[in-house]
């Protein structure tokens, strides 16, 4: 009960004597500190909601430009041509100032109203130039004078020292494409996967929409572009997402990995306290806008920083029929679980951040506690992870009162939610391969009730000192994760540190509270309900078959000397890999970012063309020679990286189809072309995990510090999921799911063909691996 005596400020007892007042001066002093800390966070917003606003100019050049204007006016000049005596003809308080008072206010409001002005032309400017998209389609290493001089106008536009979200009001919104170009694009993007028959009734219907039905939604769709920021994104949060009835657990979250062979420290307590430590100082920077916007890279391109907002103390709640994020501004504290229990950790004392070896204390503490669970604690994630539903009914009827109500408060309200596991993880045991799947799928789901998928993220540290984390998809997408997950990892490693004893840095300082462990009173009728979805979770985490492996065989440096793309190189070894694993090509579905534009979110590359399907068939026919096989590569690689620019640059396909089958369900009208396009299964799922933050790692004196990525579960029952990273110059690692009951599927036969598949497609080049080359036909 310490915490409760810690938390009333003052104390009043009525006697016969009169009113025994006792005041705590450590609550009040707490109360003032918070208090402080909060004006201060709110001080600080609106500076940079300032700095922001006026951005790419600056409140200095504000000075400046009033200040000449003064100078001007002294001496006896008008740059105004009149306006300044206009103004000051007009001025409300004239009679109750000075003429020289007058000409100074005068000149004020003009060098505002001129500022203002020189803003607005400067952002108009540049969102026209960023309008350009000309440049991504020119060869790499050569650049038109064109697109030279539109770069020099970017950087002149785009202003110094940029916040975070400095260029937001600058970037254009995403264009609505053709209805024409969509139908042309869909068909040829079927075209390989389709018999002549089932085509030619396809195109009828794509034909048909074309001329009826399609004009009139995209009517609205040109309507809801000019009006709102992305005429995209609020409906993918909401119907892909948030209406989504299924379970978030390996459905829609997805995991990061941590080093790969490389482990700071053994002590769990400690690797605990370092991260979260390293994540509160994101925190703080995302706050203070310190980050530095994401540019394309090479370039002073900036991309959408819209998503980041959202990262920190933010929830996913249930809802019957359709969930809701709550996002805040603030939190002082983090959710943690461990053994089956719950507590609250404080990471705030004295008005500043708990140091790692503070926080390593707390953590240790909780680790230390052998308390046992509640009846239905132990289980009660179990509700985050099975279907949506039941969760929303459950928390309605059980957890709107009493100790469950304050303590699921704790939980939702926190800044983000940590685990600290009790199994160990990592490369490790006689079979480092089937460690690393271990670990893959102890991200994804655990043991399906010992993470809070509902939080924004989860950071599971394990008893070995290896750690990880679990996402949820709807508050934004992976970028986002990475990037902090990039900077948690070397903060922790090359900043942070630990002593000899594998401890964090630091010292304690006395009177911390400790844990508070969070009070439940489930009655039986919701620990039924809490064991179903527990089965349910199980049921589908069992089902699960994940491949996570290293290709250490070569990596982007060899595939530059092919002189192609690392991404399309990829990607056609995937589609060679497929067919040999399925004996068929498949829908696939590769994730491209739209973040040019303003709220932009993703796009789908179709990366199984007609161009890779010849590359394929050439590749699997004994019969063709290696000249023939290398020009169908080329092309085909090629077609792949313009599909790419493609739904990068807002020309894709599958989001406009998306966003006119909306149209047609809230206009109740039914399209038997959009109702068969928007439900065919995607049965190769991919996606690239990029490197945001090459800065932060030096790979050439701590090899070992390499990212395993992450990885996310399979899109179709009888599918596979596919993600990678591209490593340094030599390393690609490759995270291959899929389901167990599918007759289909293989997770470590799907594995294999990629390893063949990539050393198959680079054996075409004939490079020599020990010095440049180039390609050989």
């Amino acid at each position: 009960m310490a915490e409760a005596h810690q938390a009333v400020a003052f104390q009043f007892t009525v006697s016969p004597e009169g009113i025994d007042l006792q005041l705590s001066h450590e609550a009040l002093k707490q109360v003032y500190l918070s208090g402080l800390r909060s004006w201060k966070k709110k001080l600080n917003k609106l500076r940079n909601s300032f700095v922001t606003g006026v951005y790419p100019a600056s409140p200095s050049s504000w000075l400046f430009m009033v200040t000449a204007i003064l100078v001007t006016q002294y001496s006896r000049l008008d740059p105004s041509m009149g306006m300044i005596g206009k103004i000051k003809e007009h001025l409300p308080v004239s009679d109750y100032l000075s003429d020289q008072s007058q000409n100074v206010l005068s000149a004020l409001a003009f060098s505002t109203g001129l500022w203002l002005a020189l803003i607005l032309t400067m952002r108009s400017i540049l969102k026209l130039l960023l309008c350009y998209h000309g440049w991504m389609y020119e060869e790499h290493g050569k650049m038109s004078n064109t697109t030279k001089i539109w770069l020099a106008l970017v950087k002149i536009f785009a202003g110094r020292k940029p916040m975070l979200y400095s260029y937001q009001a600058s970037l254009p919104r995403l264009p609505v494409p053709a209805i024409k170009d969509t139908m042309r694009r869909y068909l040829e993007s079927i075209r390989p996967l389709m018999t002549d028959v089932e085509f030619q009734r396809m195109t009828q219907l794509a034909r048909d929409f074309e001329r009826t039905l399609g004009p009139r939604l995209q009517w609205y769709l040109k309507l809801k572009s000019w009006w709102a920021s992305n005429y995209v994104s609020d409906w993918w949060e909401e119907y892909v997402y948030l209406r989504s009835r299924g379970p978030l657990m390996v459905n829609s979250n997805y995991y990061a990995m941590d080093f790969l062979y490389v482990t700071p420290t053994p002590v769990q307590a400690a690797r605990a306290g370092n991260l979260v430590h390293a994540m509160l100082l994101y925190r703080r920077k995302l706050t203070r806008e310190e980050i530095k916007p994401n540019m394309i890279p090479s370039s002073c391109i900036p991309l959408c920083a819209a998503q980041w907002e959202r990262l920190f103390n933010t929830t996913r709640l249930p809802g019957v029929g359709l969930d809701r994020i709550q996002h805040l501004r603030d939190s002082k504290h983090i959710a943690v679980y461990h053994a089956g229990r719950f507590f609250r950790v404080w990471l705030y004392h004295n008005g500043r951040l708990l140091q790692p070896r503070e926080l390593q204390a707390q953590f240790q503490a909780i680790l230390d506690d052998l308390t046992p669970p509640v009846p239905g604690e132990e289980k009660l994630p179990a509700l985050t992870a099975a279907e949506r539903d039941p969760w929303a009914r459950a928390r309605q009827a059980y957890f709107q009162s009493g100790k469950n109500q304050q303590s699921l408060s704790v939980v939702e309200k926190a800044a983000f939610f940590v685990t600290l596991d009790t199994s160990e993880q990592g490369l490790q045991g006689t079979n480092p391969s089937q460690a690393l799947d271990a670990y893959a799928k102890s991200l994804l789901h655990g043991r399906c009730c010992d993470r809070w998928f509902d939080k924004s993220f989860t950071l599971i540290v394990y008893r070995n000192g290896k750690a990880g984390m679990n996402a949820e998809h709807s508050w934004a997408d992976a970028p986002v994760i990475g990037h902090l997950w990039e900077y948690t990892l070397a903060t922790d490693s090359f900043q942070l540190g630990y002593d000899a004893d594998g401890n964090c840095k630091g010292d304690i300082e006395p009177g911390i509270p400790q844990p508070q462990r969070l009070q439940w009173e489930i009655p039986s009728e919701c620990q039924q309900v809490i064991l179903k979805s527990f089965s349910v979770a199980q049921a589908l985490a069992n089902d699960i078959d994940f491949h996570t492996f290293p290709f250490k065989e070569f990596g982007k440096g060899l595939i530059k000397k092919c002189r192609c793309s690392p991404d399309s190189f990829i990607q056609l070894a995937l589609q060679l890999a497929h067919f040999r694993d399925k004996k068929k090509f498949c829908l696939t579905y590769e994730a491209s970012m739209t973040r040019l534009f303003r709220e932009g979110r993703t796009e789908t590359v179709r990366s199984c063309t007609i161009e890779s399907c010849n590359f394929v068939r050439a590749m699997v026919d004994l019969s063709q020679n290696i000249g023939t096989r290398l020009h169908l590569f080329r092309v085909a690689a090629e077609k792949h990286q313009n599909l790419y620019k493609q739904a990068m640059t807002g020309e894709g396909i599958d989001r406009h189809l998306f966003c006119l089958y909306v149209v047609s369900r809230y206009l109740c009208l039914d399209s038997p072309f959009l109702r068969e396009v928007l439900f065919e299964p995607w049965r190769l799922s991919t996606s690239q995990t990029p490197i945001q933050q090459l800065e932060l790692f030096d790979l050439k004196n701590h090899p070992d510090y390499v990212s395993c990525g992450g990885g996310f579960g399979p899109v179709d029952d009888n599918g596979y999921g596919v993600s990678y990273i591209i490593v340094g110059e030599d390393l690609i690692n490759f995270h291959v799911s899929c389901k167990f009951s599918s007759p289909e599927t293989d997770a470590h036969r799907f594995g294999s063909n990629i390893r063949h598949a990539m050393l198959d497609v680079l054996a075409l080049f004939q490079l020599d691996k020990n010095s440049p080359g180039s390609s050989s036909k």
